[in-house]
């Protein structure tokens, strides 16, 4: 028999619980992972092998406490698409209302990257803006500070929007710096609040690589300061293997966390620092740290942006707009469907900086 002890992070609320598991050599090193005679691993089953590790009612508890947390849960049954939507309405259906909250205040724009400027697709190296996306991201920053905060690692979130006068916040927001242009205040902004892990994060990514090379599919992003193991394009059958070779490598680094995304996991250090306080510190570089007169709008489709939705809900200032095509928990005031209704939004923004702002 061979005790571990896994820690599971929930990436929105900052939670970590940790778990001991007993188990038999046998289980530990079984050679196939469980799955139904398709091929394809169940919600059912991999409850059942789960609570074949430890107490059932503990393992419930978990993943009940992990689900009430996640924002990317749908709603239940009977919380349906309309009611939803009446709790978050179109943020184009509602932009005059949400003009006229922003009367007599600096509007700053804070926007997400994959999943709200570019879509989201099966290889992360082809997310590309279109053109007309990135004309709406350039026109919007003349007129506003605007900041891109993304998991991505900061140089290459910088390559795909290649528009020097915005803020870039990468790696979730752990490595920011100042527009070279625009709305640049004094000294260059730069933060980077992680900086004294970088040896391991690099020693973790050449392990994970090892890894994970014999699973189709699977992929290691590097984003500087957190790692991102993308598993899109994994076959289903294949997904319990590949985390548990993750957890693998892991396991020996205390000071980093595991947590989930829109399938992908990542590996970030265990530091207090979210999207939520890279919004913080910008608004704060900006001169907004104590202004009543600052109106923030933050539009992002992950749960990682909720932390960034939950600093504003705190504050009382400015609005969140989950991007979404189905009902999400979200502390976002806010929604759009998809990245062609944000450039829709950003346009009505031109256009109503355009005729004076008139209400």
């Amino acid at each position: 028999m061979t005790t571990q002890r896994m820690v599971i992070s929930d990436a929105n609320s900052g939670l970590t619980m940790s778990i001991a598991i007993t188990r038999p050599e046998s289980a530990l090193f079984s050679p196939k992972p469980l799955v139904s005679p398709s091929g394809y691993l169940t919600k059912k089953m991999l409850l059942k092998k789960l609570e074949s590790f430890t107490n059932g009612a503990k393992i419930n508890n978990l993943i009940e406490a992990m689900r009430a947390s996640s924002p990317t849960r749908r709603a239940t049954d009977s919380d349906d698409h309309n009611s939803w939507t009446l709790r978050h309405p179109s943020a184009i259906s509602m932009f005059d209302e949400i003009m006229r909250a922003s009367i007599g205040k600096q509007i700053v724009v804070f926007l997400d990257y994959d999943g709200t400027l570019s879509p989201i697709v099966d290889d992360p190296d082809c997310a590309f803006m279109t053109n007309e996306m990135r004309e709406a991201v350039k026109d919007v920053a003349k007129l506003f500070p605007t900041a891109i905060v993304s998991g991505r690692c900061r140089a290459k979130v910088y390559n795909f929007v290649r528009l020097p006068e915005l803020y870039y916040a990468g790696s979730h927001g752990m490595d920011i710096k100042g527009p070279s242009k625009g709305h640049r205040k004094g000294n260059p902004v730069l933060c980077q609040p992680a900086r004294e892990f970088l040896p391991m994060i690099d020693e973790v990514h050449k392990a994970l690589v090892e890894k994970i090379k014999y699973i189709p599919g699977a992929l290691v992003e590097n984003n500087k300061f957190c790692l991102s193991v993308h598993y899109r394009r994994v076959e289903e059958k294949r997904w319990v293997e590949l985390a548990d070779q993750v957890k693998l490598v892991i396991k020996d680094y205390q000071e980093l966390k595991l947590s989930q995304g829109r399938k992908v996991l990542e590996i970030r250090p265990m530091i207090k620092w979210d999207k939520g306080n890279a919004l913080e510190f910008l608004l704060e570089s900006l001169g907004y740290a104590e202004s009543n007169k600052v109106f923030p709008v933050y539009i992002g489709d992950d749960r990682t942006d909720e932390d960034a939705f939950k600093v504003l809900r705190n504050r009382g200032q400015g609005l969140g707009i989950l991007v979404s095509k189905v009902p999400k928990e979200t502390n976002a005031s806010y929604s759009l469907q998809e990245p062609s209704e944000v450039m829709q939004f950003l346009k009505r923004l031109m256009e109503w900086h355009g005729k004076g702002c008139p209400y």
